[in-house]
């Protein structure tokens, strides 16, 4: 209401100036209405009050409840869209700090990069101890690939062969529980048509390494 009322009284001031000349413009027409207006009957002067009234109402509808509306519903809209901005920079500051906290977590799981982490060595001691040597059909270091913000990913083939479920089930658990942070990202298994007890198996293994 004190907004408004601030409104009304700077609208007052700007049109006062104005009003004055018109006042001084239209008084002898104003003393001619008035001295035709006393002439009237009563009856007339109420259709004349009538007409006045809705004049009236015309001119405060067109020249001062219109502006104040416009005004209002343009001030409605800028704060919309301040707001949805204010939004949209708070999803976006989200976005970030989520995007941070998972970038940390995969830097805890990183393999230590350089001569003294080998990929290789330590997928293939692990299948050696979990379903035996003879059992590694191959193992071979697939290509690097260089990833964002400096991660590099790691990967190594690997095929066995004439192993059980329970040797399958032990060579992933012991991929799983290295003290490296290693992934099996590939999985195939094919049952063996002479035993259908043994089964053939293809794995990529991988890791993530954090340059500097």
């Amino acid at each position: 209401m004190n907004a408004l009322k601030k409104i009304i009284d700077g609208l007052r001031n700007a049109i006062d100036p104005y009003l004055d000349r018109v006042l001084v413009t239209i008084r002898p027409y104003l003393a001619q209405f008035r001295s035709r207006y006393d002439k009237l009957e009563s009856r007339e002067r109420r259709l004349v009050q009538i007409a006045g009234a809705v004049f009236a109402i015309f001119l405060l509808y067109d020249f001062v409840y219109l502006p104040i509306a416009n005004w209002q519903d343009s001030l409605n809209n800028t704060v919309a869209t301040r707001h949805r901005e204010i939004g949209d920079v708070q999803h976006l500051v989200d976005t970030y700090v989520q995007r941070r906290t998972q970038l940390r977590e995969a830097e805890k799981n990183t393999v230590p990069i350089g001569k003294d982490f080998s990929l290789f060595s330590v997928i293939e001691k692990s299948l050696s101890q979990s379903v035996g040597h003879d059992k590694i059909a191959s193992i071979t270091p697939g290509s690097d690939s260089k990833l964002s913000d400096g991660f590099t990913q790691y990967s190594v083939e690997c095929k066995l062969q004439n192993v059980s479920l329970a040797q399958v089930v032990d060579a992933l658990y012991g991929v799983k529980t290295l003290a490296a942070p290693v992934a099996v990202s590939n999985l195939r298994i094919t049952r063996r048509t002479p035993d259908v007890h043994s089964y053939d198996v293809d794995l990529t293994c991988i890791a993530l390494a954090k340059s500097g």
